[in-house]
């Protein structure tokens, strides 16, 4: 049960940090493109990725196995880490805070 909780929990953080950095990256090429100025510079972006990781994985880390986790089929070691469900999920929320933060950009 621990296992199968520290690998849910590591696909999520998995989720979440590569959401964030295409965020930061779009959002950063795109502003630097068309309005060329930059709105994070480069340490400014380890710092968001510095924060973000030691948060996400603070916050995966404490969460408990529920029974739910041993009614899903055991995870083979030839699937994939990260699930087409999880690209989705990844490219949607990439796209809804891209269009929010970039509208705040530039019309905020």
């Amino acid at each position: 049960m621990w296992g199968r909780c520290v690998y849910n929990n590591f696909q999520k953080l998995i989720q979440f940090q590569l959401t964030v950095n295409v965020v930061a990256l779009v959002i950063n090429f795109v502003a630097t493109v068309s309005a060329n100025e930059v709105p994070l510079t480069a340490v400014q972006l380890l710092w968001v990725n510095l924060i973000m990781d030691t948060l996400g994985a603070l916050a995966l880390a404490t969460e408990k196995p529920t029974e739910e986790l041993m009614k899903k089929p055991p995870v083979g070691r030839t699937e994939p880490l990260i699930t087409n469900i999880m690209w989705r999920n990844l490219l949607a929320q990439a796209f809804y805070q891209t269009a929010v933060l970039l509208t705040l950009q530039f019309k905020g």
